[in-house]
């Protein structure tokens, strides 16, 4: 389907019709020596992931939204060539939207969030054809699934997050998905001993004043019990999986790794996944938890050999190594955590990389060439903080809302690109910056990083609203 695409004035970017981001000014961004950073797209909605051809032609995802709580919004899969302007659409999601894509022989692979399961699609980009290859991934509650990327060995591996925020349903999860898919809940990567320990909550399902008590892996209202074991699944939440083009032979690598929105392999050949924070609210929460990027040791094996995939450590441990109950980690707002798994599998960490909690990292990249600068350097898409929602703590509320430059080697890092002001642009009115980093991927070409911004979202202490058609498509190139 063709899609209307008007080339603009840059005067004409500083009065935009989007009251909510009426200014887009590469000017209030400060950007390395010798890189020059300008707008490409903007009035995108909701983007939320991306991916190029080689020939330069670039996916772009835009999420939709199927939250009770935000106005509908169809997701589409759009293309951009970058050399014309020229764009179109590719599909259509009806449900939870696409959430990443790449491309490989002619052909998308695409994953989707789904309704009451995630799954992976093959898409002919010609005709619009799509195949599923991988369906029946847990979801219906929070969290993504993460890029596709293709390993050395002509694999595809992709991962798919957590139903639930903190490792058990609660009220908070039927602001989202969770509302249409009320028996949804997490899924073990293999088989686990409970605890007993189980989350009193309000209960949005019935009148007040009838509260709830809910288990780890359970449904929502559905208590566990002492000693109780849980089956693990090839197809559970919080995993990483690999398997060839077709989607045979699925194989199980890891587990427990809460939102691995991102994944990217290095020259070298090794995988590793970015993975968010638990968080400091509700019936179970948790303080001070590191965003995080792990390796995936496992992507080195043979395909078929893994018997037992690592776990990284959801529900129980922070990404700094401590359990989620210890001293550190214990919250100023909302009810502290217990564990919640008796037996707990050896731990995966330590994490290559650990940033500030509510930093948020999403989609991310490796710098393969020479002309951008920087190269084996991992750029990562930092979405910012949702403080004061998440957490109490005002450190937090401008943490992100960056592209941070990571060097696993070490397991050091540093914010590459950010705004002239700390936080988002429309923290500061009238700046035109970015908003929301949600993805980075370099052009075929090799000299330009394009950025996707989702565009604005507002953060209340007990809510977020976020805005349509305000999303930003960035080119940073090396001049």
């Amino acid at each position: 389907m063709p899609v209307t695409v008007t080339r603009t004035s840059w005067d004409a970017l500083r009065s935009l019709p989007t009251t909510a981001r009426p200014v887009v000014d590469p000017a209030d961004v400060e950007v390395p020596e010798g890189y020059e950073l300008e707008p490409v797209l903007v009035g995108l909605s909701f983007p939320c992931g991306m991916g190029f051809a080689p020939d330069g032609s670039l996916f772009l995802l835009e999420g939709g939204s199927t939250w009770p709580t935000r106005p509908y919004m169809r997701a589409r899969i759009l293309r951009l060539d970058t050399a014309t302007g020229a764009m179109d659409e590719i599909a259509s999601e009806v449900l939870g939207g696409p959430r990443g894509v790449t491309w490989r022989d002619g052909t998308l692979y695409v994953t989707v969030k789904g309704g009451r399961h995630a799954h992976v699609d093959r898409i002919d980009p010609s005709t619009g054809e799509r195949t599923t290859i991988v369906d029946g991934l847990p979801s219906g509650g929070w969290h993504e699934p993460s890029d596709p990327v293709f390993g050395p060995d002509g694999l595809l591996y992709f991962g798919n997050g957590s139903v639930s925020q903190n490792g058990v349903c609660l009220p908070a999860g039927f602001t989202v998905d969770l509302a249409k898919h009320p028996t949804a809940c997490d899924v073990p990567g293999q088989d686990v001993t409970l605890t007993g320990n189980n989350v009193w909550s309000r209960n949005p399902t019935a009148p007040f004043p009838y509260l709830a008590e809910t288990g780890p892996f359970k449904p929502f209202g559905r208590r566990a019990e002492k000693g109780e074991v849980i089956r693990g699944h090839l197809k559970c939440s919080s995993g990483l999986w690999r398997c060839h083009p077709d989607g045979s032979g699925l194989e199980l690598l890891a587990w427990g790794l809460r939102n691995p929105y991102g994944l990217a392999f290095s020259e070298q050949g090794e995988l590793y996944a970015s993975d968010n924070d638990l968080e400091e609210k509700g019936e179970r929460a948790i303080a001070d938890d590191p965003d995080r990027v792990w390796h995936i040791r496992n992507a080195r094996t043979p395909h078929g050999s893994v018997s037992t995939p690592d776990w990284y450590g959801f529900p129980d441990m922070c990404a700094d190594g401590l359990p989620v109950d210890h001293e550190s980690h214990r919250p100023a707002k909302g009810k502290a955590a217990e564990r919640l798994i008796a037996d707990p599998p050896p731990w995966a960490g330590p994490a290559t990389y650990l940033e500030k909690p509510h930093t948020c990292f999403c989609h991310m990249e490796f710098c393969r060439s020479d002309a951008f600068g920087h190269r084996r350097a991992l750029f990562v898409a930092s979405f910012g903080t949702y403080a004061p929602l998440n957490t109490p703590d005002p450190n937090a509320l401008t943490r992100g809302f960056c592209i941070t430059k990571v060097d696993v080697d070490s397991g050091s890092g540093e914010a590459f690109l950010r705004n002239r002001r700390p936080g988002p642009a429309s923290a500061h009115p009238g700046s035109g910056g970015i908003e929301r980093p949600v993805d980075c991927k370099f052009h075929p070409d090799g000299r330009s990083l394009y950025l996707l911004d989702f565009g604005v979202t507002a953060v209340a202490p007990t809510h977020v609203v976020a805005y349509a058609r305000t999303g930003v498509l960035w080119r940073l190139t090396r001049i």
